[in-house]
């Protein structure tokens, strides 16, 4: 069967053209009154404006994931500040909750561990029990056992001042302070490499600017593309004689400036030299740096580097790779010794 042909319905062409008349003088009214706002956007986009994306474009924000929790099958030992016969919660994020909000802005935290029997079929009648701790050093908790026959859920909560560790560099000492209330698993292992008293092997080996991408405070210019370069140094936390078992992805909260998380489950990592939300929340991160620190990442990415191509992806690899060693960073007084590093 032919196509049929479109007849025009007499009599209906006379009310068309009025209305393309009336559309076209509303569009020339619309462009005259709208031409100076986008004349004026678009002479803001310029980067040597160094006019961030945050403040041009409308980012959709989701609201970052709130975490507190801990690890499975292991049992905290220590002084407890809260008995968990008369403290019951029905999950283990109310529990370490509950030991959270025993810290203060400017103080030590009454609470800096929590346990939490949450399997109904091996806690019995002590289902639910929440036990508030204080353990003498937070970097070295007391493990009382960690086995899969354990019924309890533990977890750390480190207060203003508690949970930094210090990576040694031939550059200066780079801070960073360890979330273990959104990364347990992760920051179990750097307290594993803490008592290695070494990290052979540990070292960075990337380093990219922030390039014409992302300004000063880590925002990203306007209309730039998001690298390369990619505003990050890279490294590894992989030392010799110690087990690493891949690291299960935990909280991925939007990188910021600052950040220091795992790629993929470890052991390589990142400290990131910018906000990069464009990368929607892929990574683990388990520490973030002092910010007085990040001149010291800021002069080690500026160190000399060739250029390389990995899987596809354009980077930046320092010629000397630069070791790395982990410390405790501050010295406090314990019950268990008179004095330790943490």
């Amino acid at each position: 069967m032919g196509k049929r042909q479109f007849q025009e319905p007499e009599g209906t062409w006379r009310p068309c053209v009025s209305l393309l008349l009336i559309t076209l003088v509303s569009c020339t009214v619309v462009f005259l009154i709208l031409t100076p706002v986008f004349r004026s956007s678009q002479a803001s986009d310029h980067p040597a404006n160094s006019t961030s994306a945050k403040t041009q474009i409308n980012i959709k924000h989701v609201p970052e994931p709130k975490c507190c929790s801990g690890i499975e099958h292991q049992e905290f030992w220590g002084k407890a500040v809260n008995w968990g016969y008369d403290f019951k919660v029905k999950t283990s994020e109310k529990c370490c909750n509950a030991c959270k909000s025993m810290c203060t802005d400017d103080g030590p935290c009454l609470c800096n561990a929590w346990v939490f029997c949450g399997d109904k079929k091996l806690c019995g009648d002590r289902f639910g029990q929440c036990w508030l701790k204080k353990q003498d050093d937070p970097l070295s908790p007391d493990v009382h056992a960690s086995s899969n026959i354990v019924e309890w859920t533990s977890g750390l909560i480190y207060g203003k001042g508690v949970g930094i560790v210090a990576l040694d560099t031939e550059y200066g000492a780079i801070h960073i302070k360890l979330v273990p209330d959104c990364a347990p698993r992760s920051v179990a292992y750097i307290l594993d490499l803490l008592q290695l008293h070494h990290c052979a092997g540990c070292r960075f080996y990337r380093a990219e600017k922030r390039g014409n991408s992302w300004d000063r405070n880590g925002d990203r210019i306007f209309q730039s593309p998001p690298g390369p370069p990619y505003a990050l140094l890279q490294g590894t936390l992989e030392a010799r004689g110690a087990d690493f078992v891949e690291v299960p992805k935990e909280a991925c909260p939007s990188i910021k400036k600052g950040s220091v998380a795992w790629i993929d489950g470890g052991p390589d990592f990142f400290i990131s030299l910018a906000n990069h939300d464009e990368w929607d929340r892929k990574y683990t991160v388990f520490a973030s740096v002092i910010p007085q620190d990040m001149s010291i990442v800021e002069k080690i990415v500026e160190l000399p580097t060739t250029s390389a191509i990995w899987s596809g992806i354009k980077v930046a690899v320092l010629e000397k790779g630069i070791s790395l060693k982990l410390r405790r960073a501050v010295k406090i007084k314990t019950q268990r010794s008179s004095s330790k590093e943490t």
